[in-house]
């Protein structure tokens, strides 16, 4: 017999339920059946073992695809694949800031619902790589500075984590016309030195939670566009602080989105973490669920987000997910997650 589970899924006062389509599936929800970019089938690994590694490091070898951070009609940033070749002798750190300018060269490009967020007319005078910093310096021209204040915080943002996800990049440098910045021009977004992922994105207040005694998890939940693709959109949630960032993400992973009119949950909140530990760059977490069937497939999505959350908040390698103890696990789309796997090295392919 199917049994079906039933979760809140796109309303913050009515319950609106859906139906879920597979046997003993109590860790996720309806959104599971479409699939997005899964991890390979075997472990992954980044250059530098970066876990935010998705590309090349600068000055290296080309390739046909960029992912960079675009914001999308729900006010979201995420991380878009572009399928983009560039060669050998170019810079994918540049091409990336290319795609970014809005109304630019690679307009078209873009998927549906997405929008570039460099201000229009902009230039990427210069671009370098400081290898031994792992720096990327970037010098804009003046067009730059002219944007809506609301635009701000996401501009740096978009910036920030799309060069930082090329393996090798820790920070970013932002010059105008050589002069570097110290502070954004517009509504003075503070900038000492280099730019990193600590500035986090998408960044929300959990309830109750006192920014000065708060720290961040990095959460990846679901959307969808308007054409139902469906993709991943990483949360910076401040919480209380907490001993375990491990724990407290994935504890919040389940607690699922504050926004539910926008984002989706991708794991039911009667789900329970067994137990979560670090050893030698790999987190490995136990889920209890008593409602799991052994042998029934996992849904891509679930995984997939467990894996982009954990590596995202710990900075470890990879992850390596048991359910009940179980670890001969396998998702939707066939992938064996038996060993730890890593992050993919492109998320959300959506169409143009």
């Amino acid at each position: 017999m199917v049994q079906k589970r039933w979760i809140r899924h796109t309303a913050l006062t009515a319950v609106l339920v859906l139906p879920v389509i597979t046997a003993g599936c109590g860790l996720f929800s309806q959104q599971t059946s479409k699939s997005i970019d899964p991890p390979p089938s075997q472990v992954e690994t980044t250059e530098n073992n970066d876990p935010t590694g998705q590309a090349p490091v600068d000055g290296q070898a080309g390739g046909s695809s960029l992912t960079v951070y675009l914001q999308d009609r729900n006010g979201y940033l995420a991380p878009i694949s572009i399928p983009i070749a560039y060669g050998a002798e170019e810079m994918p750190g540049q091409k990336a800031l290319e795609l970014m300018v809005d109304g630019g060269t690679y307009a078209s490009t873009l998927p549906e619902d997405f929008r570039a967020l460099i201000p229009q007319g902009t230039q990427i005078l210069s671009y370098n790589y400081d290898k031994e910093r792992q720096i990327a310096q970037v010098d804009f021209s003046e067009p730059f500075i002219s944007y809506n204040a609301a635009d701000e915080r996401d501009i740096i943002e978009s910036i920030t984590w799309t060069l930082t996800a090329m393996s090798g990049i820790k920070g970013v440098e932002l010059s105008v016309q050589g002069e570097p910045l110290t502070e954004m021009p517009v509504a003075g977004f503070p900038i000492n030195g280099e730019l990193t992922r600590a500035i986090g994105i998408n960044i929300e207040l959990a309830d109750g939670v006192a920014i000065t005694n708060s720290s961040p998890v990095t959460l990846y939940f679901s959307a969808d566009t308007m054409n139902d693709e469906q993709y991943y959109v990483p949360i910076t949630r401040l919480i209380s602080r907490s001993d375990s960032p491990a724990l407290a993400a994935m504890d919040e992973l389940i607690a699922g989105p504050q926004n539910t009119k926008a984002l989706n949950s991708v794991i039911l909140p009667d789900v329970e973490v067994a137990s979560i530990e670090e050893k030698d760059g790999i987190v490995v977490v136990d889920l209890e669920d008593a409602t799991y069937e052994t042998g029934v497939q996992l849904p891509a999505e679930l995984m997939q987000a467990v894996v982009l959350s954990l590596t995202e908040t710990t900075g470890e390698a990879e992850v390596q997910i048991r359910i009940n103890g179980e670890s001969n696990l396998v998702d939707t789309n066939n992938n064996d997650y038996s060993k730890p796997v890593g992050r993919p090295h492109h998320v959300n392919a959506l169409k143009s």
